[in-house]
């Protein structure tokens, strides 16, 4: 025999549990899968950054691997301008035609690998 105290919670169980928020990546504007959250810092930590959007893991490894750290925190510090740089507008348009969940390894841009 259950209690009335113990049947009000079994009750309210479904409105305590918390209810999945999808995120969406601000670069591709697709939905991202919990295992695939990356944060990414807009401005860069090491250049005075604090805040953080969530991206595909994809999406993030390929802005890190196309710009220096001076290039993200001067010229591509909002989602837009991520969204409209060179090297960004050929690869998101790749990105939509794949699943959520897609991941594949980035490889470093040649103009970075001299660095």
């Amino acid at each position: 025999m259950i209690g009335k105290a113990r049947k009000k919670l079994i009750a309210l169980e479904p409105l305590l549990s918390p209810k999945k928020v999808v995120v969406v990546c601000p670069i591709c504007d697709r939905p991202i899968p919990e295992q695939q959250k990356d944060a990414h810092h807009l401005v860069p930590k090491s250049k005075g950054g604090k805040t953080t959007e969530y991206l595909h893991r994809i999406c993030h490894r390929q802005i890190h691997a196309l710009f220096t750290e001076t290039e993200l925190a001067v010229q591509f510090n909002t989602a837009g301008a991520l969204q409209e740089a060179p090297g960004m507008v050929k690869f998101i348009q790749w990105i939509k035609t794949k699943p959520n969940h897609f991941y594949e390894k980035v490889r470093k841009s040649s103009r970075l690998k001299d660095n």
